[in-house]
């Protein structure tokens, strides 16, 4: 509280310090901008000045020859001479002004250039009417050109006097404005540093109160989702032995009756139980594909280094006979090293890689290239920007599919075929979306029917404590019973 005060007094102390400093230096800029007035002022009168001698040339010219009479010639050299004077004097006071500068180097040009012509009718007196004409009608020439010239520089010298007149009234009324501004201030802090002291005791007492009940509701809730997530780790452990053992039971009795009685069966019997043993292995492999995909959230491992090429050779090594079966052509690239859970990268590639190898084209040689780059958060909107990622691509020439349905196949349970068509229990996409998930990347793909499919997974090369604390993207899943 009392750091608060002197908080209060030190704001009210620093306004008034800075209230003599900005009228201060207001003070100066208004003396200034009026001595940048009274400049423009000179120069303008300078410029006039010079325009009237050149004027003097010409008259004193002009009546000299026409007349022959010397008193002409008074002004006339009068103003010959005075001329460099005014050129030199207004070239300093031009200072830095760097448009007027070259202006005042076109002027000495100009007026060199109508002396030179006056000069020239003074000493030849030519008696050729011809000749003098020329000289008259170059004369005047140069002299409208002088004019017009000075006329320019005049107009943008008033110009800038209107502007500094303008910059000298506003830095007046600045003044002013500033002394009774932080003024005004100077009081208004001292009283809302007084009204800061009780609203921030009343909110710091009623935060506290909250932030207690926040605890107690927290410790509450960490409980029960901690128990929760046990009983659900006992029920899917439970539920998958437990069921797994029916299963195994109906397909060991079928296949004895198969075989002891089989040729006592018709066609439809031997159908009916044919399609019990595919129906009790596609439900085991379900139950383990559930088991995988819950198990992928429950089980928090460290992450390691690990080699993806190491990983995807061992599938390949495992899947040898299918491929070789189907000719498949596998292009693997260079792959590289992350901070990634080894068994979660062993799900995710296998199903990759098992999608590729599953919707293959009739009479088409199957494809399977497996590519990676470094690429930078920046390029993907889902990333960290400026943060290293590696994006691996999984590319097939298969059956493809409309990526309308892009977001469609990463839900469980989702199919964009009939069990007939392909094999699969649905999960599998669902399982690499989690896993990326799991590792704080993105998966995506580019397809489109007929064509092949491009998935794409993007993985970070090193995880941070950072990443623990992001939430990660809300799942969507749909349960489909078709």
């Amino acid at each position: 509280m009392n750091r608060r005060i002197a908080l209060g007094f030190f704001v009210a102390m620093v306004l008034i310090a800075s209230g003599f400093t900005l009228s201060f230096y207001s003070y100066n800029q208004y003396g200034e901008d009026t001595e940048r007035v009274r400049h423009t002022y000179e120069v303008v009168g300078s410029l006039e000045n010079i325009l009237s001698l050149v004027k003097d040339v010409e008259t004193g010219s002009r009546g000299y020859i026409i007349t022959h009479d010397s008193v002409y010639l008074e002004p006339y050299q009068t103003a010959i001479a005075l001329l460099p004077g005014r050129l030199s004097q207004l070239h300093t006071l031009m200072g830095e002004n760097a448009l007027q500068i070259r202006r005042i180097q076109t002027l000495d040009s100009l007026v060199g250039a109508k002396l030179e012509i006056a000069q020239m009718r003074v000493k030849t007196l030519s008696t050729d009417k011809i000749s003098e004409r020329k000289l008259s009608g170059e004369g005047r020439k140069r002299m409208e050109a002088l004019r017009r010239h000075i006329s320019v520089m005049v107009d943008t010298e008033r110009t800038l006097m209107e502007i500094r007149n303008r910059q000298a009234a506003r830095s007046f009324r600045n003044t002013l404005i500033i002394i009774f501004s932080l003024s005004l201030l100077t009081f208004l802090a001292l009283v809302i540093s007084y009204r800061l002291h009780e609203q921030e005791l009343a909110r710091r007492q009623r935060n506290e109160d909250q932030l207690r009940a926040y605890e107690a509701r927290l410790k509450e809730q960490i409980r029960q989702l901690e128990a929760s997530n046990e009983e659900l780790e006992r029920f899917a452990f439970v539920a998958s032995h437990d069921l797994q053992e029916p299963l195994r039971k109906i397909q060991s009795f079928a296949n004895l009756i198969t075989d002891r009685y089989g040729n006592l069966f018709d066609g439809d019997s031997l159908m009916f139980m044919d399609k019990i043993v595919h129906s009790a292995e596609r439900m085991s492999k379900l139950i383990k594909d559930l088991l995988n995909f819950s198990r992928i959230s429950s089980h928090q491992e460290i992450f390691r280094p690990v080699a993806l090429g190491t990983i995807i050779q061992r599938i390949l090594d495992d899947q040898e006979l299918r491929i070789k079966g189907l000719d498949v052509d596998v292009e693997i690239g260079e792959l590289p090293v992350l901070d990634a859970i080894s068994s979660q990268m062993d799900h995710l590639f296998a199903n990759l890689i098992s999608n590729a190898l599953k919707f293959t084209k009739p009479d088409v040689k199957p494809l399977l290239r497996i590519q990676s780059r470094p690429v930078d958060g920046a390029d993907y909107p889902e990333l960290i920007s400026g943060r290293r990622y590696f994006e691996i691509v999984v590319e097939d020439n298969g059956i493809g599919f409309d990526e309308k349905y892009l977001e469609h196949i990463f839900k469980v349970f989702q199919r964009l075929h009939g069990k007939s068509e392909f094999e699969g229990t649905g999960i599998g996409l669902a399982i690499c979306k989690r896993v990326t998930v799991s590792h704080h990347g993105y998966i995506t793909a580019r397809s489109q029917p007929g064509q092949g499919t491009t998935f794409i997974v993007i993985l970070p090369e090193s995880q941070s404590l950072q990443d623990y604390d992001r939430s990660n993207p809300t799942e969507t899943y749909s349960y489909s019973a078709s």
